[in-house]
């Protein structure tokens, strides 16, 4: 378990973070040059002037560059996460995304996992491998309590972001878990709902309770956990 972990966390943690550290900027030439970062669109712009028409070449005599701004998030990011027997892949990417996004400065993260029942594992963040072994797969699926017990962790709704990680499976009351959504949103809450993937990347979900919750105000997609890092960002 600790190989597969250790293994994720190599591959996505650089991906988040490059995605939530900050977007980039125009800037003008650099000592810092990096081909990642030239700005080709822009040299061109700027280097009109030293076009020659008989050899048909530009010959730029500045070179532009895009630089990173640097991004603050400042927001309390809420990881709610189906524990029914279906989710296992999606567990495992979503206790290794929690334990990077903990360590991102200006971010707090809480993390929670229901069946039937809801338990909050937050204090578990510094060790997904411990996190991973604290979540027991199988049982019911009542996303609406989840939902609710979320809702009672939110001190600055403008500043938070909920995201659902689940099959979308209800089987408690599905109405109870629209009025929810919608609350949360007249929250001014973002939230986001991230379908459940197998072992090969396929989305597995409930399309119609999916639809039910977007037309709630929920954001729905199928990602890949790199992709939802941007996403987030």
């Amino acid at each position: 378990v600790a190989q597969v972990v250790d293994e994720i966390v190599r591959r996505l943690k650089p991906r988040m973070e490059r995605s939530l550290s900050g977007r980039r900027r125009r800037h003008r030439a650099t000592a810092l040059r990096s081909a990642a970062d030239f700005d080709l669109a822009g040299t061109v712009r700027s280097n009109l002037a030293h076009y020659d028409p008989e050899t048909r070449k530009l010959v730029p005599q500045r070179l532009r560059f895009n630089s990173r701004q640097s991004r603050r998030l400042t927001w309390t990011v809420i990881l709610c996460v189906d524990q029914s027997g279906s989710m296992l892949m999606s567990l495992v990417h979503a206790t290794v995304m929690a334990s990077i996004l903990a360590r991102l400065p200006g971010v707090e993260v809480r993390f929670v996992v229901f069946d039937t029942a809801v338990v909050d594992l937050t204090d578990r963040l510094d060790d997904p491998i411990d996190l991973l072994f604290a979540v027991q797969l199988g049982g019911g699926t009542n996303i609406g309590a989840a939902l609710a017990y979320c809702e009672s962790l939110i001190t600055q709704p403008s500043r938070t972001i909920l995201a659902l990680i689940s099959d979308f499976c209800e089987g408690a009351s599905v109405a109870r878990l629209v009025a929810a959504v919608r609350r949360l949103n007249e929250a001014r809450v973002v939230t986001l709902g991230l379908a459940a993937l197998d072992e090969a990347a396929t989305p597995v979900y409930d399309q119609a309770i999916a639809t039910r919750l977007a037309d709630a105000g929920m954001q729905v997609a199928a990602l890949t956990p790199d992709r939802f890092a941007e996403w987030l960002a």
